[in-house]
């Protein structure tokens, strides 16, 4: 009977992974660690990948690169769930994570009695899946012109000029055996490339969702749900379902430059979790976990040494400042003779300082079309606008 419990003891042991054998462990460079990163940190619930990640690396989307990850386990990676420990060891000028299941500490596994029942979807996502979720689902870009293709709403109940949530619409293009939920859009502004002139998609804005009541010529449909108001000739597409990826926090694999397109909402700055539309997508080497700098333009102003009006002076536009636009001569700083051979090149002093472009913030792609890519602002340290460029970190 002894040797019975000892054996049932060892084989409980050996099913929990994360032992000696089999813990994740990866080395990375002491500089790219945070000033103020924990020598150990258990994950709770409502955490993220992005923010986990963040504790530890000043640059949370250098993640695979600390666990050393290959291109599969990017695509298919370790899941981390709440109660899991996350040990940092410094050694010198390298730095290891170790990932460690809860309930496990070292070698040593606590076995006490205990009955859990978790879904999968508990492990940690990788950034808010509130900020996304509808996002993921709804329609955003059509990417091509043609909208006969769509099924479209053609009467509705009792000739109503505006339906909502609980009215029956009528549509033609449904047929039998076609899907039974479907969402309603109606097809917004065009999306041109800035760069090229190119046209890259329509934007689709999502109005609401119907079920199917009676397949017919019409197609008899309920309205379930209305998020905007819904009329006749709007057009309706499948609804989408689908799971909550695990993405990985990640640079692009190659240079990759772009412009920010639109943004969800229609502001002009915005920041932390807004929603915005990217001139790049999966044809240009776009993918799902991508995160990409924002870079606000530097402005060009005058010389303000030359006289000519200063760019303080262009803004304000205050009655009663007389500014001399003639040329005022300018006095350098220092002498400098064309003579000199290591002389530094004359300025031209009526010529407009460009400034340098500024960093904005990062953000994360979780959506991708072909020619667009849709993503999350996860860190704005400056106003980010529309037409600010994004590239590779």
């Amino acid at each position: 009977m002894r040797k019975l419990i000892i054996a049932l003891v060892v084989a409980s042991a050996s099913l929990v992974p994360g032992l000696a054998s089999s813990q994740a462990t990866a080395t990375t460079s002491v500089s790219d660690l945070q000033a103020d990163a924990p020598t150990q940190y258990t994950v709770v619930k409502g955490d993220t990948l992005w923010a986990i990640s963040g504790r530890f690396l000043k640059e949370p989307w250098k993640w695979p690169q600390i666990w050393q990850m290959n291109r599969d386990q990017i695509k298919n990676p370790h899941l981390i769930y709440p109660g899991d420990v996350i040990k940092l060891d410094r050694n010198g000028s390298m730095a290891s994570l170790t990932l460690l299941p809860g309930g496990i500490e070292g070698n040593v596994v606590r076995l006490q009695p205990r009955t859990r029942v978790e879904a999968l979807a508990t492990a940690v996502p990788s950034i808010p899946g509130t900020a996304i979720g509808p996002f993921l689902t709804q329609p955003l870009v059509l990417e091509t012109s043609g909208l006969e293709e769509f099924p479209r709403i053609v009467a509705t109940e009792e000739e109503r000029v505006i339906v909502g949530a609980g009215n029956l619409a009528y549509a033609t293009g449904i047929r039998a055996g076609d899907a039974i939920n479907w969402q309603i859009f109606r097809a917004g502004e065009v999306l041109t490339d800035p760069e090229t002139g190119e046209i890259l998609g329509y934007e689709a804005n999502y109005l609401g969702d119907a079920k199917v009541r009676r397949y017919g010529n019409p197609t008899t449909l309920e309205v379930t749900r209305a998020r905007q108001e819904i009329n006749t000739g709007d057009r309706l597409m499948p609804s989408r379902e689908v799971s909550f990826p695990s993405y990985v926090p990640r640079a692009p694999d190659k240079p990759i430059k772009g412009s920010i397109l639109t943004v969800q909402g229609g502001v002009s700055d915005f920041a932390q979790y807004s929603i915005v539309a990217i001139n790049r997508g999966s044809r240009d080497g776009i993918e799902v976990g991508n995160v990409l700098a924002t870079y606000r333009r530097g402005n060009a102003i005058t010389n303000t040494r030359t006289g000519r009006p200063s760019l303080f002076a262009d803004l304000i536009g205050i009655d009663g400042i007389k500014i001399d636009t003639k040329p005022v001569p300018v006095v350098p700083d220092a002498v400098v003779t064309t003579s000199d051979p290591k002389a530094p090149p004359r300025v031209d002093p009526y010529e407009p300082i460009v400034l340098p472009d500024e960093r904005s913030g990062l953000v994360f792609v979780f959506r991708t079309f072909e020619k667009i890519s849709y993503a999350l602002v996860m860190k704005s340290i400056r106003p980010i606008s529309i037409g600010d460029y994004v590239q590779t970190p």
